[in-house]
This record gives C-alpha cells, sequence and structure tokens, in this order.
C-alpha cells in the first residue's frame, strides 16, 4: 500500500495520496482498512463473510459499503481481462518495466481504437 502513486496531468511528483481506493475482498483486512482511515484515505472495500460475523458477534457496527461505487470497478477489471488477451502482456515477455510499459500502452491504444 505503501507503494500507491498517482500521477499528476502536469508537472510535479506524484501523489501519495489517492481521493478514493477501491478493492475486492482480498483487501478486506483490519490493518489495511485502519492505514487508509488514518491517512485520511475513502475506501470501498466489501467485507468477507467471516469479518462480518465477527462484527456481529463483537457487537460493532458494520463497514460503510456503496454498492454503486463498488459496481464501477468492473470496468476496470474488464480492461484487464481484455488487455490479457494480449499474449505478450498476459505472459511478460518483456525483460524490463519500459518495454513492458509501452507493450501495454500499445495494447491499450489499439483496444481504444477498435470498433465497438
Amino acid at each position: 500500500m505503501d507503494r500507491i502513486r498517482v500521477g499528476r496531468q502536469g508537472p510535479g511528483r506524484p501523489r501519495t495520496r489517492p481521493d478514493h481506493v477501491v478493492a475486492d475482498k482480498g483487501y478486506s483486512s483490519r490493518r489495511i482498512r485502519s492505514w487508509l482511515r488514518r491517512r485520511g484515505i475513502k475506501h470501498t472495500i466489501p467485507e468477507r463473510i467471516d469479518q462480518l460475523n465477527g462484527r456481529i458477534r463483537r457487537g460493532e457496527r458494520p463497514c460503510g459499503f456503496d454498492p454503486q461505487t463498488y459496481r464501477r470497478r468492473n470496468v476496470v477489471e474488464r480492461c484487464f481481462n481484455r488487455l490479457k488477451h494480449f499474449r505478450g502482456i498476459a505472459t511478460r515477455y518483456d525483460k524490463t518495466a519500459t518495454s513492458y510499459e509501452a507493450a501495454v500502452t500499445l495494447a491499450a491504444t489499439l483496444l481504444w481504437l477498435q470498433p465497438h
């Protein structure tokens, strides 16, 4: 989580504190949620059922969860799925990070240019 970087459109170094984080149940831990809360970052992360049952058993209130915001995460997941149709990206043939980033940029451009 410390390596989060949000690039700027103009000059300047990347921000290390995004406005909002949307993640899946794999990131639903007390440690991650408290880290985000301490840094003042809003988050939308669904709770795993065992965590939810534990909260109910302890008499704690449930975490806030916005299903509308979480639903928009599907667009990003579908984009990753379409990018993985490119064999070089799915298997990571490129040796360096810059050439891999160039391949992802090229694949994203090709997807963007495809007629719908």
